[in-house]
């Protein structure tokens, strides 16, 4: 059977995700560029710099294994060179926000320190505090970078638990620096941030465990315990235990467990109390506090220390594992109020710490009960409340006389912080403190801060405030960015974040508490994400503008903005009153008007496209009188920059023209033939704008009296359609918070992150199909028993005899122990196996598993071609049918897919099977990209599924390659066309039976012709044939619709045998069935009258399988609600390239039904090793996380997942580039047998080869603008290779040329539209793009450029390797600088098979044209280009002599290939180029090979006699990088690609 992975031992190498490394903010100009303050980045580096540092030298002395350091003898441990490094290298000065010197800390972990020096030569008993100091160091940097940090440690796992513990045990041995301790918080950090890592987790939550309660105050202790009558029997039990294990003198407080978290909280408070103020700064007294405020000294180290530690802290408290039995330990030691108290939380430089303090406290009250780990409802945790105040009423009734009026006092006036801070007022500090910490136990005595007054009523404000609950935040929260948030660079970082230090934001991991903590993170997140692409927008519009202040001291634009236009007038023209609980208004609506006179056509265009729902930005624009100066500019705010006041978002109602007249209409108002082009240049715009936001606009207004921010809007922006859905998306997670949200009970734990990985794989759940026809999954017997070789298969007919020539179709009975096996564990623990082994589905056993095979002959499906059933032709392999078998079961189906291995192929299978076992039930289909779902789509419609059960949704369904609409518009056309045809149909077999015609009238009168006509008379046809077996012509003779199936092709009976005879005549019994009951669905088309109702009913009644983007269904999810939407099954392509929440969002698209979610199955399939979703801030992506998929988490938590295993895409050789990342990934025959996968490529020595590019020009890599990088050496390169192809008679749509930066991408299509585009026998390429841009496509031929020349970049993630690798199927040229690659750690799998061949480019000179017979394995004659400079030359002579051949019998002259160096700024289309398989004709005996190795000079001369005139082969001037408009990024009208690479190196 199939193998399952993931239910052992989380294997940490094989599937740890590298995330988005950190990128050098440095340019290559002649000075390095300066680091801006707080952002940390190192300065400008070169290569050659990295080579002569001193650390280099020790490195390639010591351990270093690159290059030429491989074969060099090393030197013997010494851990005195281990301390030197890190006292002079890796130590910085007191009192700085920076905890180690990046760059040096970077040149060690790329010279792999640990992994070859640090880790190999640890001895838990023998290492100085330096190494273990060290190897902290390496692994924070390794999380930092986001690759893989443990991998070297599972060599040697006894070492790594010594190496863990002495982590733990390391602060005892000496004082730590602040700097130390902040860096050792961070290991901790990452640690609890790596808990599917079976040693990690063992370690660390030892540190969180119910031991860690000795150490709790006695009150608190009693409290917990009193709480939960469940914990004194576990608390008892384990005081037993720990009583017999070490004795009963044996004090259990003073171990590390107990110890470790309550010293680490106590070192912090003492650190925020005493050190990140001055010493002089006391605790009490409020001029102090007041001085912290001003520009008092700020230690800034400590401030990161308490920054990290909150982080440390919040972590901890999010996740179920490690909360339940800290957040009593928190609460004990009161961190929350102390924070509240402390100087810094006021300070202007503890904005950070203040936002991470009230995230902490956002999950210390969480609402969850934290030992069950249940989802508190709003009813529970209201009740807790007020049970909580009134039993503090009741103390303070029988015991505090003082407190009497507070005791008899409403819990609504008290349960507030001014009034109980009033109420308590009365108490001296004596009787508070006695309130608090006798009567109440709410914090020790022995605490120092016990006899401040504040401090005191600040533990009893937390402990009785009533809390917002999580619905009331998040419904109050405005769903549109405003400035304040926007220009927060703790919420949301701009793109120079470098990952040293913390952010105010939300992480996704592995587990989360509950349903609304997944929800509110997500939307969080999300939220903050299209905040960066507004802001992003609105810096990108405003400055074209040109605004500026004129006479009147009024604000006026002097520019003009595609994107934003002056408002001409704004006016507020309802505001509803609130809603009944409520205290926003129930909407604000407001009219705007603007003019498009001084646009031209095309954007006019885009302005009255605008139309409901469509999202726009109102701007408040107010410049300062004089110009900023240069310094001023330097150290102003954007928005001081831009003169930006205020940013509120808006939503279109309707649009109208300059006479009233609507616009954009879709709701029906204006009829189709009553439409009519908008008039004039004015447009008004009725937009609804935020309620939220403008209740704390008004609010603010009236209570301080700050300025009106609606009457000073004068521009309105607009924004791409397709980035501009973030609005849909927010309010379908808002509108799930709010609703009684339910994932399936059987996905509920798993979707979470806890419980048995393996309660939802189908072999534990209920309800399986005990039979499944699998159609025309296997195309013969033998493919079947391939299938399952580790089963006995015995087939049988239908009446259970064996069947000893079975052909297909077979339904297969499922063994019972198949059923029953289960691969899981119980609860959350992981098996104690090598992972590297698979578990297989079925128990291993001696005997082979009874398979009953069930060989059936299908019934006859009619006489006519098209009654025939579409056959799959694919012969699936034993993992694709394990993979269809467990799809088509109810549960959780994760398959993982590598390239090429047939994914869509697969799923399309799933769907058909489905579809015929379980016709009643109904499949969403879900991708992230249009392309994945159409090529998805156009395979279904090859397989026998109805075309009418298929429904595509969305923009993308115009892009079908097919003549069929799949629309909901052209499904509806279809089957009103359809009817037609049928009732024709119906009207025919009328006139046969010689009935009157009029029952094929209507739908209805159709079905009672069927019941009264055409069934009565088939059963009276099957009751003669009953009597009358033995006559062989009487099924021919007497069959009543004889004469109706006249017209078949064939002659439908021969008379020659009943039962071949009746066989047939079944079949057009069922040829007419399917006709009655085509007609019978068409009937609601027929009842229906408008489009909407018909459209309506087609998706939510008729479609059977419905597809739609990821996008589309979070789009329209309220949508789908109010239709009454329902499916049963949800399949999913693309899954790890889809954000969490966009996930999410297609599992509740209906309404649940009595309490239960209907949805049966989920199918998951994706790639896990290949690029995640894209998030374009990398803060969110680093920090947060944002880009891992569910499907990643659910591989993360050993969920059971089935990988394919064959690829068919590529040449074996290229394929061993790539399948070392996957488990057993092999070929399938095909590749190995095929003619074009053995026969070399043409010209070529090598199918594949890695070219070595030197610096050109004495340049390497270059960054115009930040994060945009070019070389213009391997630009050069490339498309000299590409031309080079061309003139040998490559086609142009079989070449790729893909690169890892936008600014390399922009820098070759130059070249390529100065050197290729003006000549058709070039001409460009099949595409020029990014790397991850081209996932999920493949070309035969794949020219790629890594651009980098000082460090490895984000190719250093090793799923955009993978994908890299994995595009080329017949030759990949791989072009980069080989000395800074094949160091790289994480590539090495890949790096050493391509330098096992020669690093200069191998052409094979005596071939010239496109065919070759060379074997892939021989090279023939080698010519090793040196540079590219002679790569170009080499193509400029071989262009002589295959056009001196081309024209020779003609006169045309020769265009000159100087041209090709000539400069334009102008991009030329590259679409109309002519594919060129026959564009340059070749001599049938190819080039002599001593022509192509003549000089210029000859080949000059055959020029001159050719053609009379003198050809220039200048090579100089062919390319000048890329033109001054597309460096420049403050140019707002650069290409669009261009400004990704800031933020996202790929889209």
């Amino acid at each position: 059977m199939t193998k399952v992975y993931g239910t052992g031992a989380y294997d940490f190498k094989r599937h740890h995700v590298a995330e988005y490394p950190v990128e050098l903010n440095h340019q290559l100009g002649d000075k390095p560029v300066e680091a801006k303050p707080g952002a940390a980045l190192p300065s400008s580096i070169t290569l050659s710099e990295i080579q002569k540092d001193q650390l280099t030298m020790i490195a390639s002395a010591n351990w270093s294994k690159a290059g030429g350091d491989a074969a060099q003898v090393k030197k013997a441990f010494d851990p005195e060179l281990v301390k030197r490094i890190y006292e002079t290298e890796l130590c910085v000065k007191e009192g700085q926000r920076k905890t180690v010197p990046l760059q040096r800390v970077m040149i060690l972990e790329v010279s792999q320190y640990l992994e070859n020096y640090l880790f190999p030569n640890f001895d838990p008993e023998t290492a100085t505090f330096e190494q273990v100091m060290s190897m902290i160091l390496m692994v924070n940097e390794k999380f930092r970078e986001n690759v893989a940090a443990w991998v070297c440690f599972h060599d040697r796992k006894d070492a790594f638990k010594g190496f863990l513990g002495r982590v733990l045990r390391l602060k005892s041995e000496r004082e730590l620096s602040i700097a130390e301790k902040t860096n050792y918080l961070v290991f901790m950090i990452n640690a609890f941030q790596s808990l599917e890592d079976e040693i990690v987790s063992e370690t660390v939550l030892r540190l969180a465990s119910f031991q860690s309660w000795h150490s709790l105050s006695y009150g608190r202790f009693q409290m917990e315990l009193g709480l939960n009558s469940d914990l004194i029997k576990k608390w008892r039990r384990m005081i037993k235990r720990e009583a017999a294990k070490h004795g009963e003198s044996f004090n259990p407080s003073t171990t590390l467990e107990v110890q470790f978290l309550r010293n680490l909280i106590e070192e912090f408070l003492e650190i925020l109390d005493s050190k990140v103020l001055p010493p002089n700064h006391g605790v009490n007294g409020e001029d102090q506090l007041l001085a912290a405020n001003g520009m008092e000294h700020i230690d800034d180290a400590c401030v990161l220390y308490c920054e990290r530690f909150i982080e440390f802290l919040i972590d901890l408290l999010s996740q179920l594992p490690t909360r339940r039995y800290l957040r009593p330990l928190v609460a004990d030691v009161a961190v929350v109020p102390k924070c509240h108290l402390s100087a810094l939380y006021r300070h202007e430089k503890g904005k950070l710490f203040t936002q991470l303090v009230d995230l902490l406290q956002f999950y210390e009250g969480f609402e969850i009960n934290d030992n069950v780990g249940k989802q508190l409802t709003d009813d529970e945790v209201l009740q807790s409340h007020y049970d909580r105040v009134q039993s503090f009423q009741l103390l303070a009734f029988k015991k505090i006389p003082k407190l009497r009026e507070l005791a008899l006092a409403n819990i609504g006036s008290i349960d507030n912080r001014n009034d109980l801070t009033k109420r308590l007022s009365v108490l001296s500090p004596d009787e508070l403190k006695d309130l608090v910490c006798s009567k109440l136990k709410l914090i020790s005595k022995n605490d120092p801060w016990s006899s401040r007054v504040d401090f005191l009523t600040e533990v009893m404000v937390s402990f009785f405030k009533r809390q917002q609950s999580q619905k009331e935040k998040i419904n109050a929260l405005p769903l549109y960015p405003n400035e304040l948030i926007m220009w927060d660079e703790s919420l949301v970082p701009s793109i120079n974040y470098s990952g040293e230090g913390c952010l105010a934001l939300p992480k996704l991991n592995l587990q989360f508490l509950t349903l609304h903590d997944y929800l509110l993170r997500n939307f969080d997140l999300f939220r903050l994400e299209s905040t960066y692409e507004i802001r992003e927008d609105i810096q990108e519009a405003v400055p074209h503008l040109n605004a500026c202040i004129n006479n009147e001291g009024e604000t006026a634009f002097r520019g003009w903005s595609r994107m934003a236009v002056p408002i001409r007038e704004f006016k507020i023209s309802e505001v509803k009153q609130p809603n009944i609980g409520e205290v926003k208004p129930a909407a604000v609506t407001a009219e705007i008007t603007f003019s498009i006179s001084s646009y031209k056509a095309q954007v006019r265009s885009e302005w009255n496209a605008l139309k409901e729902h469509d999202v726009l930005f109102l701007l408040s624009i107010r410049p300062s009188f004089e110009p900023l100066s240069a310094e001023e500019g330097a150290k102003a705010s954007v928005p001081q920059r831009l003169g930006l006041q205020y940013v509120r978002g808006c939503e279109i109602i309707e649009v109208r023209d300059e006479e009233g007249t609507l616009m954009n209409d879709f709701t029906g108002r204006i009829k189709r033939d009553e439409w009519k082009p908008p008039k004039g240049e004015l447009r008004t715009l009725t937009v609804a704008l935020d309620t939220a936001q403008y209740y704390m606009d008004v609010s603010n207004t009236a209570a301080k009296g700050a300025e009106d921010v609606y009457g000073t809007f004068n521009i309105l922006m607009r924004r791409k359609p397709k980035e501009n859905n973030f609005k849909a998306i927010l309010e379908s997670i808002r509108d799930l918070m709010n609703e009684y949200c339910i994932v399936p009970d059987w996905l509920h734990k798993t979707f979470l992150g806890y419980g048995n990985p393996s309660a939802a794989q189908w072999t534990n759940m209920p309800d399986l199909l005990e039979t499944v026809d699998f159609k025309d999954t296997f195309l013969d017997a033998d493919h079947l028993k391939e299938c399952f070789p580790d089963d006995q298969v015995f087939f049988v007919s239908p009446d259970g005899t064996e069947y000893m020539d079975p052909r297909p179709p077979f339904r297969i009975r499922l063994p019972k122990k198949i059923k029953s096996s289960t691969n899981a564990l119980p609860g959350n623990k992981k098996a104690k196996i090598n992972s590297m082994s698979a578990a297989p589905i079925e128990d291993s056993d001696s005997e082979k598993e009874k398979f009953v095979v069930e060989a059936y002959t299908p019934p006859d499906p009619g006489p006519y071609p098209q009654d025939q059933p579409r056959q799959n032709s694919v012969r699936f392999t034993p993992t694709q049918v394990g993979a269809i078998l467990s799809g088509i079961q109810p549960g959780l189906t994760m398959v993982v897919g590598p390239p090429g291995t047939g994914k869509t192929d697969t799923a399309v299978q799933i769907l058909n099977v489905l579809y015929h076992n379980c016709p009643s039930q109904r499949t969403l289909i879900i991708t992230h990209s249009n392309q994945a779902l159409n090529d998805l789509f156009e395979k279904i419609m090859q397989r026998d599924v109805p075309a009418r059960y298929l429904l595509r949704l969305g923009q993308g369904e115009q892009e079908l390659a097919t003549d069929l609409d799949f629309s909901r518009q052209g499904r509806v056309n279809a089957m009103l066309v359809r009817r037609l045809e049928l009732l024709s149909e119906v009207e025919r077999l009328a006139r046969s039976l010689q009935l009157p015609e009029d029952v094929g009238y209507t739908c209805e009168t159709a079905g009672y012709f069927w019941l009264l006509h055409v069934y009565s008379r088939w059963e009276q046809f099957l009751a003669a044939c009953n009597q009358n077996k033995n006559k062989q012509s009487f099924v021919k003779d007497r069959f009543p619709f004889k004469e109706f199936f006249s017209n078949a092709p064939k002659p439908v009976f021969t008379g020659e045998s009943f039962e071949k005879d009746m066989r047939a005549a079944k079949g057009c019994f069922r040829h007419l069935k399917t006709v009655f009951q085509e007609l019978e669905e068409c009937r609601a088309f027929e009842l229906l009258k408008s489009t909407a109702d018909r459209a309506n009913y087609l998706m939510t009644k008729q479609a059977k399988i419905v597809a739609m983007t990821c996008t589309h269904a979070a789009l329209k999810r309220k949508d789908f609600l109010q239709l009454g939407f329902k499916y049963d099954n949800l399949l999913m392509e693309e899954s790890a390239q889809i954000l969490e929440i966009e996930t999410f969002i297609p599992m509740l698209l209906q309404r649940q039904e009595d309490g239960y979610a209907r949805l049966k199955r989920c199918i998951l399939i994706g790639d896990h090793h290949q690029l995640p979703p894209v998030v374009k801030n990398m803060a969110f992506q680093k920090y947060s996380h944002m880009d891992q998929s569910l499907f990643t988490r659910f591989v993360r938590l050993g969920i059971p997942y089935i990988e394919l295993n064959a690829q068919g895409r590529a040449r074996p050789s290229i394929a061993k580039l790539y399948n070392w990342r996957y488990r057993e990934l092999g070929d399938l025959p095909y590749v190995k047998e095929d003619a074009v996968y053995n026969r070399a490529n043409s010209g070529f020595s090598f199918e594949y080869q890695l070219v070595d590019v030197p610096d050109y020009h004495d340049r390497g890599e270059s960054a115009p603008s930040p994060w945009f990088y070019q070389n213009e050496g391997e630009a050069e390169y490339i498309v000299s290779v590409y031309i080079y192809m061309r003139l040998l008679g490559y086609p142009a749509n079989k070449i790729s040329i893909l690169t890892t930066y936008n600014g390399q991408k922009l820098l070759i299509r130059d070249v390529i539209n100065r050197r290729c585009a003006p000549y058709d026998f070039i001409g460009p390429p099949s595409k020029v793009t990014t790397v991850d841009k081209f996932q999920g496509q493949q070309n035969d031929f794949i020219l790629l450029s890594l651009v980098r020349t000082r460090f490895v970049g984000h190719l250093r993630d090793v799923r955009r390797l993978i994908v890299a690798m994995s595009r080329a199927r017949l030759g990949l040229y791989v072009f980069c600088r080989r000395s800074l690659f094949e160091q790289c750690y994480e590539l090495q799998p890949t790096f050493q098979l391509l330098l096992q061949r020669p690093d200069r480019l191998a052409l094979n000179f005596n071939e010239t044209t496109p065919h070759t017979e060379r074997q892939v394995e021989e090279t023939g004659p080698v010519h090793l280009v040196s540079s590219v400079d002679e790569m170009i030359s080499i193509y400029q002579q071989l262009y002589a002599v295959k056009f001196q051949q081309y024209v020779a019998p003609s006169s045309q002259l020769v265009p000159s290939m100087d041209a090709l160096g000539e400069q334009t700024s102008q991009q030329t289309d590259m679409s109309g180029h002519i594919p060129m398989d026959a564009d340059v004709p070749v001599s049938a005996d190819g080039a002599p090979d001593d022509t192509l190795h003549g000089s210029n000079s000859e080949l000059g001369e055959k020029l001159d006699v050719a053609n009379g005139q003198k050809v220039d082969l200048s090579i100089e001037n062919h390319s000048n990088g890329v033109t001054e408009m597309e460096t420049s990024l403050d140019d707002a009208h650069v290409a669009p690609e261009s400004n990704s690479d800031q933020v996202k190196m790929e889209e």
